[in-house]
């Protein structure tokens, strides 16, 4: 079925499985038998990272080796107007949906993924939800709920149990949070005598697996000790190492996708060609031969942890929070500032790599170069407030270990005290010119907004997120924060940037 696009004269193809082979020869389809696909794997949080990162992955494996046992049941665990109206169209387009990935250079291919078999609303249906988990077709039940998703205290290191939805799932309730599912699930899965399924982190944090496990095994003990120790002695929860950069697609961007492609999709994504994902073969029930697709099965996956989390994504929020404050909008654009690349290759040269073990293989040298040129790409059109939201989480896992190493090597603590002083800066919500900046950060909590609103200028290391980091205790640093923070209240933080270059360029620059 085609329609006419909005924006220009241009028919399109109701994307749906019945019209796959209307598609152009350029699109990729499906070429396995849909119909046949049982969703071995279920997925909570059916974001764009998942939709253009492990479902293509899945995609890709079934397009080469078939593997009926192994479709995605996709979970959404949040109740909006706007997930709901997302389930909608996903049962609407047969769960399928389009990709296009950009390459520096603009070119630019799309795919069809029909990895996803089945989209589940939790709210609307808890018990669907279980009936899938507790299925013994379910192998694995990967997650991707954000960094602060996992609901742990930053300063005690603890699974919070006291937060309301967790305290509502431990009365026994329908689940509303994954690890309420998932407990319940592991609950019935061994009353019956079925094993447990793997549970897969595919989240940007340290140790994702063991965080994962954290959460499960806290909050089963929550509910049942013996449960949690059988959880904790027989479900794994491997590590992993994930990254591609996957933007927010505006009801523009949307538009513009579909007639470049020719289909109607209510739901596309974008994704840069790059792509990589390394995790340890740990699984309770098998997996697919992710080895076949691209991804690295290897056991050092905490070194390729510390290399993307302190290079790529700390360079993310280092450049997202001067950025806005001088008025940028997109990453790319961002880059394009002389200034700020040279902030990043410079914290990257003199603060990170020297403090950083490398993976056995990888240049780190390399890996900048190709973090940076990444970060170059127009076509992706990545927005700075995507990679600013939930600061208050992000900061401390993508800096703190570089901010340790250089408090305790004496290192050259400038860049990380402007750093911070930004962020202290954006959560004001005015950039340097004047106009208004979103701030979205769920982190903070009422007291922690208390502080901020304080006339302490220390009031942001003093913050939970912030205070286990004990940068207020350290005279030298605190002192180049309030300095910076004054300079770029009474200046900008433009003409602040100016002077920490000034001040720390090389001799050779």
């Amino acid at each position: 079925m085609a329609r006419r696009c909005s924006m220009v004269e241009v028919d399109v193809i109701t994307l749906a499985q019945t019209t796959l082979g209307e598609l152009g020869p350029s699109i990729e389809v499906p070429r396995y038998d849909r119909a046949r696909l049982r969703p071995g794997i279920v997925h909570f949080g059916v974001g764009n990272f998942h939709r253009v990162h492990l479902a293509v992955y899945l995609d890709r494996y079934l397009q080469e080796h078939g593997g009926e046992q192994w479709g995605i049941c996709g979970v959404e665990l949040i109740d909006t107007a706007d997930t709901r109206a997302k389930a909608v169209a996903y049962r609407r387009q047969d769960n399928l949906y389009s990709v296009t990935e950009y390459a520096p250079d603009g070119t630019a291919a799309t795919r069809v993924v029909g990895a996803m078999v089945d989209y589940l609303h939790a709210a609307q249906d808890p018990e669907a939800v279980l009936a899938r988990l507790t299925n013994s077709e379910t192998r694995i039940v990967s997650l991707t709920i954000t960094e602060g998703g996992y609901n742990i205290d930053e300063v005690t290191g603890a699974f919070r149990l006291e937060t309301p939805d967790v305290a509502w799932d431990l009365t026994g309730a329908p689940p509303r949070t994954a690890f309420g599912f998932i407990v319940e699930a592991l609950r019935r899965r061994r009353e019956s005598g079925l094993a447990p399924f793997t549970v897969m982190s595919c989240d940007n944090l340290r140790h994702n697996g063991d965080t994962a496990r954290l959460a499960v095994v806290s909050f089963a003990r929550g509910r049942d000790p013996e449960l949690a120790s059988w959880i904790d002695g027989r479900t794994a929860f491997p590590n992993s190492m994930v990254d591609r950069i996957a933007p927010q697609v505006s009801a523009a961007s949307r538009e513009r996708l579909n007639t470049r492609s020719g289909i109607d999709d209510a739901l596309p994504a974008i994704g840069e060609t790059f792509t990589q994902w390394v995790i340890e073969d740990r699984f309770s029930a098998g997996r697919p031969a992710f080895d076949t697709v691209g991804v690295e099965i290897r056991d050092d996956v905490v070194a390729f942890e510390f290399m993307k989390m302190r290079m790529l994504n700390a360079c993310h929020m280092l450049l997202s929070y001067p950025g806005l404050l001088c008025g940028y909008t997109f990453v790319h654009e961002a880059m394009s500032d002389e200034r700020l690349a040279t902030l990043l290759e410079t914290f990257l040269d003199d603060d990170t790599i020297p403090n950083l073990e490398a993976p056995s293989g990888v240049s780190l040298q390399a890996y900048k170069a190709q973090v940076l040129g990444r970060f170059k790409n127009p076509a992706i059109a990545d927005q700075l407030l995507r990679i600013a939201h939930d600061g208050a989480a992000k900061i401390p896992v993508f800096h703190s270990r570089t901010l340790e190493m250089l408090l305790a090597n004496g290192g050259d603590l400038r860049r990380e005290a402007f750093f911070l002083a930004c962020f202290a800066r954006y959560l004001e919500g005015r950039n340097d010119q004047g106009e208004a900046i979103p701030v979205n950060e769920p982190h903070f909590g009422e007291r922690d907004w208390t502080t901020l609103r304080g006339a302490d200028p220390l009031a942001l290391l003093k913050t939970e997120p912030f205070v286990r980091l004990r940068l207020d205790e350290h005279a030298a640093f605190s002192e180049l924060f309030k300095a910076y923070r004054d300079s770029i209240a009474s200046r900008s933080a433009s003409e602040t940037l100016d002077r920490l270059l000034a001040d720390t360029r090389r001799p050779a620059d």
